[in-house]
């Protein structure tokens, strides 16, 4: 709401109320529009190719300088990289190295603006006025910022109220957030035909990336952001992965026959370790490990960690005629993030093409230049946890710092430990995919596309689930919950549509169909056993989302609002009795849509005169739904949402005066009043160019363009942005429309 409208709030909320209605500011200040910016970005590159006696080599350097949309906010990149690529012993000896370095800083915009800004108090100003009574007491606390505030017991200090939103533009300007990194990724790799046996090849592919990141924070003393007046540390890490991948290759060709047989190695590991340490900048406050007053610094903290993957691998491709292509895979994979009992796993697959247009009866054919018939099948694992690298072993972790214990006659302060959720019997999620296609092409590949169908099973499927209170200190563990199924069809065509000596169009159209649903369940007890998942920021620990079986995954779930039958406005905490026992509770939550997309489409064009040319990319995605995380939370319009007893507004949003809901009724949030149609048509971006060369006897070509990416987007949603992956609205930090002007130099 803008200042006008939440006067107006205000006084229909507080009427008479005049200790509340003197709270409210003279200020009309839109903190939206204070905490963004038009952001202006700059990207330099420079490569430079060409070759010496057998050794063709490439250099290249970057710049890229980038603004955030949020002020302060800032990235800056340097980059450089080679590549060479030498031969030996008359080609028989390839080497191709490779490697790239980027120095980057970053100044980080503190995210925390963006809700402050939506929330905070819009008739209160950015600085406190001179003719404020407590001038002198904005200018000594807060740097002469306007602020929330309230009395410190300990310390009868003055600190900004805690519980309150914080002047956005006070947080951005007070806090210096900035990074600096080097990163540097090489790759080596050698290729070795031998000698004796020139069908046999030997392969040896090594690769590393090493990085190194320090993040520092100051915040000022007089910052309103921090109840203890400033505080100064950093953040480090430092990380490098490697990994070697070994192979031999036998091709031979008999008559009509050609075999391709090859058989590898491959070894990976990522290395990482974290530190951090950060103090308070005052001495006079309150110590928050021992509750007495005096200076604090909280103790350094330590991290390492590293997972491995090892993998044996061995394929045969087969081809008849060049007609008939048989391809046949098998992996053995092993990690480190489960037990030896569930270490390793096999993947194999399969695939089976046909040339149909290499047959006599159509190699002839002037309509028909392609079609290739295409069967496969496949095995897929996947090992990424989000809860560490060693979540099979039980391991106790050193508490935070505050969380001590007095121990002995001087009452020594000493650190606790807790135990971490684990779970030995974690094993590898596998996908099995099934899929047929056909490849087409008519009238000499003017029109292109294929046609696949595909049917895939996801078994021992990876989520976080529940675990009973008091068996750990940790409220989730990562599963194997179960089994998922896919199935879809999609379709793609392509075609030129005009192609002359001065005209060309070019046009792409493709389509997907999808159904996700889960089939299994392992802990299922009862038919209609749910997994929750999908956490919201309303209320404590509730989540809108459920794992259930013949329900697509994280299926929303919820229960059937009420309307008035006159103006068709929800009815607050109002709920259909779906189970008919005559009360309104857990039992009577439902399964309403999800957030995967039914159909997903994409549309491109590309028109080209003489030297000019226009393009641009449509996407669609139909039946997917959002859960309005952000309204659900703002949408309490009562006395108590507005002013709170801690002494401080907030400001509401304007869909919330839609519903109206004052009496702030138990689980309004879990409405599906809030479930809306995501589906959506983007244009993500539209291209004009124009090409040229020999240019001032220097410039052999180049090309001159202007791009706008993400330039409009079409949707019933009410939210700020339809396409969010997990199906839950809780961020409004904007997408943003990019105008892009480039120019490609060769010389």
């Amino acid at each position: 709401l803008n200042a006008t409208q939440f006067r107006t709030l205000v006084d229909s909320l507080y009427k008479g109320q005049t200790a509340i209605l003197s709270k409210l500011g003279t200020a009309n200040t839109d903190w939206q529009k204070q905490i963004y910016q038009t952001a202006i970005s700059t990207d330099h590159n420079i490569n430079v190719t060409g070759g010496l006696k057998n050794m063709p080599y490439r250099f290249s350097v970057g710049y890229t300088n980038q603004d955030g949309i949020i002020k302060t906010s800032n990235f800056e990149r340097y980059t450089g990289s080679f590549n060479l690529s030498p031969s030996f012993f008359d080609d028989h000896l390839k080497i191709n190295l490779n490697g790239k370095g980027m120095l980057v800083n970053n100044r980080y915009a503190d995210g925390g603006v963006v809700g402050s800004a939506a929330s905070m108090d819009p008739t209160q100003p950015i600085y406190a006025s001179t003719s404020d009574p407590n001038y002198s007491l904005y200018k000594t606390n807060f740097g002469g910022y306007w602020q929330w505030y309230t009395t410190e017991t300990a310390t009868n200090r003055t600190v900004a109220n805690v519980l309150a939103m914080k002047n956005p533009v006070a947080t951005l300007n007070q806090k210096d957030d900035v990074s600096h990194a080097r990163d540097f990724i090489g790759s080596a790799e050698f290729d070795y035909k031998v000698h004796f046996l020139p069908e046999l090849h030997l392969h040896l592919n090594l690769g590393m990336e090493s990085s190194y990141g320090i993040q520092r924070t100051y915040i000022d003393s007089l910052s309103g952001s921090n109840t203890h007046h400033g505080s100064t540390g950093f953040d480090e890490i430092s990380k490098y992965n490697e990994s070697l991948n070994y192979y031999m290759q036998y091709s031979k060709e008999i008559d009509r026959n050609k075999f391709d047989i090859m058989a590898g190695y491959e070894w990976q590991k990522w290395h990482h370790e974290e530190s951090s340490e950060y103090q308070g900048l005052e001495t006079n406050i309150l110590d928050p490990h021992t509750g007495h007053v005096g200076g604090y610094n909280y103790t350094p903290t330590v991290k390492k960690s590293e997972n491995l993957l090892v993998s044996f691998f061995g394929r045969l491709n087969y081809s008849l005629n060049d007609k008939y292509l048989l391809t046949a895979t098998l992996r053995d994979d092993g990690s480190s993030r489960f037990s030896s009992t569930n270490r390793w796993s096999l993947f194999p697959a399969g695939a089976f093409a046909w040339k149909i247009n290499e047959e006599d009866f159509l190699k002839d054919n002037n309509v028909v230049s392609d079609l290739k018939l295409r069967l496969g099948y496949g095995i897929t694992g996947q090992q990424n946890i989000n809860q560490g690298d060693y979540l099979y072993i039980p391991v106790y972790q050193s508490n935070m710092a505050g969380a001590y214990y007095p121990l002995g006659a001087n009452n020594q302060y000493i650190t606790t430990y807790r135990p971490n959720v684990y779970n030995p019997s974690l094993k590898w999620e596998e996908t099995t995919t099934y899929n047929g296609g056909i490849d087409y092409g008519f009238f000499n590949s003017r029109i292109t596309g294929s046609v696949d169908y595909y049917y895939r099973v996801t078994d021992n499927l990876l989520n976080n689930v529940n675990i009973p209170a008091g068996s750990n200190f940790s409220n989730q563990v990562m599963s194997n919950i179960g089994s998922l199924n896919n199935k879809g069809v999609e379709f793609s065509i392509n075609g030129k549509v005009i192609s002359t000596k001065d005209w060309s169009w070019e046009i792409g159209y493709n389509v997907t169909y999808n159904k996700n649903e889960i089939t299994k369940l392992t802990n299922a007890t009862t038919s209609n056993y749910i997994v929750p998942t999908g956490n919201i920021s309303s209320g404590t620990g509730n989540t809108i989302q459920a794992q259930s079986v013949g329900h697509a995954a994280s299926s929303f779930y919820v229960y059937q609002q009420k309307y008035d039958s006159i103006t068709g406005k929800p009815i607050e905490g109002a709920f259909v009795d779906r189970n008919h026992d005559g009360k309104i509770n857990g039992d009577d939550r439902y399964f309403y849509h999800n957030p995967a997309a039914d159909i997903l489409m994409g549309f491109s064009s590309k028109l080209i005169y003489k030297n000019f040319d226009f393009g641009f990319t449509l996407r669609a995605s139909l039946g997917n739904y959002m859960y309005n995380d952000v309204d659900a939370n703002g949408a309490y319009v009562g006395t108590s949402g507005v002013w709170s007893s801690s002494g401080f507004f907030s400001n509401k949003l304007a869909s919330a005066l839609v519903t109206n809901f004052t009496q702030n009724a138990t689980n309004y949030f879990l409405s599906d009043y809030y479930i809306q149609n995501a589906s959506f048509v983007r244009c993500d971006n539209i291209t004009l160019g124009y090409s040229f060369k020999n240019l001032f006897k220097v410039i052999s070509s180049g090309r001159i363009y202007a791009t706008v990416q993400n330039p409009f987007i079409i949707t019933k949603y009410k939210g700020l942005d339809p396409e969010i992956s997990n199906g839950i609205d809780n961020n409004i930090y904007p997408k943003p429309m990019v105008t892009l002007v480039g120019l490609s130099l060769n010389f």
